[in-house]
């Protein structure tokens, strides 16, 4: 195995570790702020592999980096008409067992002067803002990452410059070669002198500013002589170009054919174009919107990725792809044989993507989810106010324990889901040809 493939699949873990860690502070910082007592904080699951205890928190790294966890005191709430310092055996039933188990586990660590310091006696408002920090924090990663990497790297654009890859013949749509033959007509870009690295400034006195420019003024200009402006070697020139017609892909859609449009015969060349940070807000934004889409149509993609593990089929590149398919792209990305600026570039989209998927994720309003603690935190704001509006007294703290049937159903499905992904990682995963 490639050593460069391994030490990509560490360098995406490491930085997936970083991401949990910091979801994580997402949540301590504020708990710690509005006098919460937390008791652990950990990055990763399973046995641990290294803690320190400073002051009432521990501190600690677990082996498996799938994960992490701040510990807080008194999530839930006592049953009505219980003394918060006591507890309760748990009632009969499957369910209420089940609700019961979970509130006592939330009482168990609840010490004398810490009555005030338990998590649901805060205020609606600090409750949200503290489970709204894990993935604010992911949310403000996703955009450092994606600053990084348009402002500070770019991204790849293809701009009026010819490549060295250009052919100097006229090959037939028809035919799927890449080689010149000798009975290959020459394009007008050879028979004028055009070679790799001009650039075209102007076609007929219009300035060109973009590949894009320059491939609707050559096509809708059609067969006949033009006066092209290039720059070769820092000097302007000026080219006698006769263009001809043919037939093309079509721009907007690449199986449909434009006829006889013009023809110039040159490839542009792809560069890393830097952007603005107001570009930045723009593409993060529009990137937001997909994941959404994504989420909704959750259950259809897993459906394509249960096809793509069991049936062989090919996997959906806008699919779902777990943290075992991400750090396989890790390794595939530091192997290839793109250039260091590329693999940079597309290492810190994969990370960014990775943040904004798992914040957007976590604000989905049901339990084990942020979410589902954030909308408890939220009703129980629109109780408190509704009462104060008809002047009736204080509601009872929102009792999230009373869904913890639907939340371990749930909990199953995302554990289902999450073993899905990483056999269909590990038998079809994608890759950066999908």
């Amino acid at each position: 195995m490639n050593w460069l493939y391994v030490v990509g699949i560490i360098v995406f873990l490491l930085g997936l570790m970083v991401s949990i860690a910091l979801h994580e502070l997402g949540h301590m910082l504020p708990a710690k702020l509005f006098g919460v007592r937390v008791t652990q904080y950990m990055v990763g699951f399973g046995s641990t592999a290294w803690s320190r205890r400073k002051g009432e928190t521990e501190y600690g790294i677990k082996w498996i980096p799938l994960g992490g966890y701040v510990r807080m005191i008194g999530m839930l709430p006592p049953r009505p008409g219980d003394d918060p310092g006591k507890l309760r055996s748990t009632a009969t039933g499957p369910w209420q067992g089940l609700i019961e188990s979970a509130r006592d586990a939330a009482q168990e660590e609840v010490r004398p002067g810490d009555e005030d310091r338990v998590f649901y006696r805060k205020k609606w408002w600090q409750k949200v803002i503290i489970m709204s920090g894990g993935p604010a924090m992911n949310f403000v990663l996703a955009f450092i990452f994606f600053s990084i990497l348009l402002v500070g790297i770019g991204l790849p654009a293809y701009v009026p410059v010819v490549s060295p890859e250009t052919n100097t013949c006229v090959i037939p749509m028809t035919e799927q070669r890449a080689e010149c033959k000798a009975t290959d007509r020459p394009t007008p870009a050879a028979q004028a002198g055009m070679k790799a690295g001009d650039r075209m400034v102007t076609f007929n006195g219009k300035e060109i500013g973009s590949w894009q420019d320059a491939v609707a003024l050559i096509r809708s200009h059609g067969a006949g002589p033009v006066q092209l402006g290039i720059v070769r070697d820092g000097k302007p020139m000026t080219l006698d170009v006769t263009l001809i017609a043919q037939d093309r892909p079509s721009v907007d859609d690449p199986e449909k054919i434009d006829k006889n449009v013009g023809f110039l015969g040159v490839l542009p060349t792809e560069e890393m174009q830097q952007q603005s940070m107001g570009q930045v807000v723009g593409y993060m934004g529009e990137l937001t919107a997909r994941v959404a889409g994504s989420l909704l149509n959750l259950p259809e993609k897993m459906v394509g990725v249960w096809h793509a593990a069991f049936s062989g089929e090919e996997r959906d590149p806008e699919g779902p792809v777990g943290v075992v398919g991400a750090g396989r792209m890790g390794g595939e990305i530091l192997a290839s044989d793109l250039s260091t600026e590329k693999k940079i570039a597309i290492f810190v989209n994969l990370l960014a993507g990775f943040n904004l998927a798992i914040g957007m994720f976590n604000l989905i309003p049901l339990l084990p989810l942020d979410g589902g603690h954030i909308a408890g935190g939220l009703w129980e704001g629109i109780k408190r106010a509704w009462a104060k509006v008809l002047r009736r007294p204080a509601p009872a703290y929102v009792d999230i324990a009373k869904v913890l049937p639907l939340t371990y159903a749930i909990a199953i499905v995302m554990m289902i889901m999450a073993g899905l992904l990483v056999y269909a990682d590990l038998v079809n995963p994608l890759t950066l040809t999908n």
